[in-house]
């Protein structure tokens, strides 16, 4: 399955013209990018594809606390100092842990993990995206200023279209955007598909105790987890024109990581 995917992505790279000479680290990739040095592995963050529990994987790996993945809070893991960023490192460190540690990336469906964000960000009160970005894009498609009704998915995906995609938040900026992965030689690609058993193979890899288990914890418990089928809801509710931009903006996704457009 690894070779697969690797070769996949190897000759779309080579096809699209992806392949550059790497000077040095990319500072936007490398800041998606985690340090565990206990087990030698590097994580590049991909939000939507299960980074929270990741996050907290690579938390109990580094800390060796006696404690569960259930008892690491949402916000927390993402605001620990426990957890380094490879751009809290100097650039030759940086280039010395990429040759030596096990470097992993997980994917998502590119439609998918985009309604994940939609309902995850847009339709809860997360101050920062259903109130400051929700009021950027009222702003820029409604006549009604004042009108508070939550975003739209169509209001959503007019939004991301109008925008360069390097600007994009990274909760749906693009895939290989976020990890460069034709420049950075992943060892393990792993999907959210298939999540439970690359994480195993992960923590097998990198020699992690074997009563470490990756968690199957989601924020909003009480909701559905984001699945094709409920993508497809989203998506009925787009013109043709709107799902033929949002593929073209995630079109290198699409083949890099060998999803189905349909």
């Amino acid at each position: 399955i690894q070779n697969d995917r690797k070769n996949t992505l190897a000759s779309v790279c080579l096809e699209k013209n992806l392949l550059k000479s790497r000077s040095k680290m990319d500072f936007h990739v490398a800041n998606q990018l985690f340090v565990e040095h206990k087990h030698k592995l590097i994580y590049c963050e991909v939000p939507k594809v299960g980074c929270s529990n990741w996050k907290r994987t690579i938390f109990l790996l580094q800390a060796n606390l006696n404690m569960t993945a259930a008892e690491i809070e949402h916000d927390h893991i993402h605001r620990t100092s426990v957890i380094k960023k490879l751009t809290s490192y100097p650039p030759a460190k940086q280039e010395e842990f990429l040759s030596n540690y096990t470097k992993v990336m997980f994917t998502r469906h590119p439609l998918e993990r985009l309604v994940s964000a939609y309902r995850d960000k847009l339709l809860h009160s997360e101050p920062f995206y259903s109130i400051t970005v929700a009021n950027e894009i009222r702003a820029m498609f409604r006549k009604n200023k004042n009108s508070s009704e939550k975003v739209s998915f169509q209001e959503f995906v007019n939004f991301i279209i109008t925008k360069n995609p390097n600007a994009l938040d990274i909760h749906w900026k693009p895939m290989f955007l976020l990890c460069d992965p034709c420049n950075i030689q992943y060892d393990v690609l792993g999907k959210y598909e298939t999540l439970g058993l690359d994480s195993e193979y992960v923590l097998k890899i990198i020699g992690a105790p074997e009563s470490m288990h990756y968690p199957s914890l989601k924020r909003y418990s009480t909701e559905k987890r984001t699945t094709g089928d409920i993508t497809l809801e989203y998506f009925r509710q787009l013109s043709s024109e709107q799902i033929e931009k949002i593929k073209k903006l995630y079109q290198l996704d699409f083949f890099l990581f060998n999803y189905s457009m349909k």
